[in-house]
C-alpha cells in the first residue's frame, strides 16, 4: 500500500502544475457523475426487477442492447477522433465550429439511417413487431446521444457540463420511475422516461454548448462530412468489434433463450457494469484530450504516464476486487430478492473478466492516443471474431453463464495481445 501510494504520488508530479488542475477538476466531475450513475442503479434495478418481472425486466434489457447497436452507429468512431481534434485545435475557434458541424452533420445523417433500419427490423421480423412499441420508444434515447455533443465537451475539457446534465438527468430517471412504474403493465413507461430524459439533457447540452462556447452550426457538405467519415472509420469498426463481444451478450442470451432468462443475465451484468465504469471511467475520458495533448509535446513522457496510470489502476482493482467477488450472492440476493445460484456465479465470472478490463485500460487507450488506430481496431477486430462464435457456443452449452465464460477467455485474449503489442511499442 505503501509503495502505490508513492506511486501515485511519483505520477502526478510528472504533470505540470495547470495540466494536473484541469485533469484534476475533470476527474472530479466525471467522477461524481458515475457516483451517482453507480448509487441510482443500485437503487432502481432491484425496484424494477421486482416490480415489473424478471420476463418485462428482460425484454426492456434486450431492447436496451438492441439499441445499442444504432448508438454505436451514430458515435461512429467520433468519440475518438473528433475529440482528439478538439483538443489540438480547441483554442481557434473557427476551426472548432468548422469541426463540431461537420460532425454533427455526420451524426445526424446516421440517426435518420438507423431509424430507417429500425423501423424495418420492427416491421418484417416477427421477434421484434411482437413488442414494436418497446423499441421504437426506446430509439428516443439514440437520438438524445445523437445530440449530446459529449465528445465536444471532452476535446474542451470541459466535463463538468457532461457531469451535471447526466446527474440531473439520473435523478429525474429515478424520480419518474418510482412515480410511475408501479405493475407489470407499466413497463413501456420506463423506456419512455429514459428517451424523454435523455433527449431533454442532450437538447441541454447544445444550449451550453452554443451559449457558453460561441460555437455556431452549419450543415456541411460531401467533402467535410466524407472527412469526418474516413477520419472515424477504424475506431468505429473496432467499437463494432468490441460490442460484438460486449453488448451483443445480453442481445444474443435474448436471441438464443428467452425474456425471463435474459432477465437473470442482465442483473448480474448490469451489476458487473457498476465496478467497470466506477471510478475507472471517469479517470479514462479525463485522462484521454490531456494524454493526446501531452504526446503531441513528448511522447516518450506519455508513454511513461500511461505506463505509471496503468500499474496504480492494476494495483487498486487487485485490492478492491476479493471483498467484490465474496459479495457476488449478496448483490444478487438484494437486487433479485433471493440468492439466485447462476445469476451469482454469471456475476462472479463477469467480475473476473474486469480484472483484466481494468489490467488494460490506459494500454489500449494508448494505442488510440499514439494514433495507432489500426493496431486498436485489429485487436478487437480479431477478438470480435474469436468471441462471436465462442458467445453463441457456450450460451448453447451453458446457458446464460456461458456468455460469462466466454467473457472472461475474450477479455483475457485483449490483455495478452495488447501487453505483447505494447512490449514492442515503437514511435514512427
Amino acid at each position: 500500500m505503501h509503495s502505490l501510494v508513492k506511486l501515485i504520488k511519483k505520477t502526478y508530479r510528472m504533470a505540470r502544475p495547470h495540466e494536473r488542475r484541469i485533469v484534476l477538476d475533470n476527474v472530479a466531475s466525471l467522477s461524481a457523475l458515475q457516483a451517482i450513475t453507480y448509487i441510482l442503479p443500485i437503487i432502481t434495478i432491484p425496484y424494477l426487477f421486482r416490480v415489473i418481472g424478471p420476463e418485462k425486466f428482460g425484454l426492456i434489457a434486450f431492447a436496451q442492447a438492441f439499441i445499442q447497436y444504432f448508438m454505436i452507429i451514430t458515435d461512429y468512431g467520433f468519440g475518438v477522433t473528433a475529440t482528439k481534434e478538439i483538443s489540438i485545435c480547441r483554442n481557434t475557434r473557427v476551426k472548432v465550429c468548422r469541426i463540431f458541424s461537420a460532425v454533427m452533420t455526420a451524426k445526424l445523417l446516421l440517426a435518420s439511417l438507423s431509424f430507417l433500419i429500425l423501423v424495418a427490423i420492427v416491421y418484417f421480423i416477427p421477434k421484434f413487431r411482437n413488442d414494436a412499441m418497446v423499441y421504437l420508444i426506446s430509439f428516443g434515447t439514440v437520438i438524445g446521444n445523437t445530440l449530446f455533443p459529449v465528445w465536444f465537451f471532452q476535446g474542451t475539457e470541459r466535463m463538468k457540463h457532461i457531469a451535471n446534465l447526466n446527474i440531473f438527468g439520473g435523478f429525474i430517471i429515478t424520480f419518474f420511475i418510482f412515480i410511475f412504474v408501479n405493475s407489470p403493465q407499466d413497463y413501456l413507461l420506463v423506456p419512455i422516461v429514459y428517451s424523454a430524459v435523455t433527449i431533454i439533457t442532450s437538447i441541454s447540452g447544445q444550449y451550453i454548448a452554443f451559449r457558453k462556447f460561441g460555437l455556431r452550426f452549419k450543415l456541411q457538405g460531401y467533402n467535410k462530412v466524407r472527412q469526418q467519415f474516413k477520419a472515424g472509420w477504424d475506431v468505429f469498426i473496432s467499437i463494432a468489434a468490441i460490442n460484438a463481444y460486449t453488448t451483443t451478450r445480453i442481445f444474443t442470451v435474448g436471441l438464443l433463450t428467452n425474456n425471463t432468462v435474459t432477465g437473470f443475465y442482465s442483473i448480474a451484468e448490469k451489476i458487473s457494469n457498476i465496478f467497470q465504469t466506477f471510478p475507472l471511467t471517469s479517470f479514462t475520458q479525463a485522462i484521454f484530450p490531456r494524454l493526446s495533448h501531452m504526446f503531441n509535446r513528448n511522447k516518450f513522457k506519455a508513454l511513461e504516464v500511461m505506463q505509471k496510470l496503468q500499474q496504480i489502476t492494476t494495483s487498486i482493482t487487485l485490492i478492491v476486487f476479493p471483498l467484490v467477488f465474496v459479495s457476488a450472492h449478496l448483490m444478487v440476493k438484494i437486487a433479485c430478492g433471493q440468492d439466485y445460484q447462476n445469476t451469482a456465479l454469471t456475476l462472479k465470472l463477469l467480475l473476473i473478466s474486469i480484472l483484466f478490463i481494468n489490467a488494460n485500460a490506459f494500454r489500449i487507450q494508448f494505442l488510440l492516443v499514439s494514433g495507432k488506430t489500426r493496431i486498436y481496431s485489429k485487436i478487437h477486430i480479431t477478438m470480435a471474431m474469436v468471441g462471436m462464435p465462442l458467445i453463441i457456443l457456450f450460451i448453447y452449452a451453458f446457458s446464460y453463464v456461458g456468455a460469462a465464460i466466454a467473457t472472461v477467455v475474450i477479455e483475457a485474449g485483449i490483455f495478452t495481445i495488447t501487453y505483447l503489442t505494447l512490449k514492442k511499442f515503437k514511435f514512427s
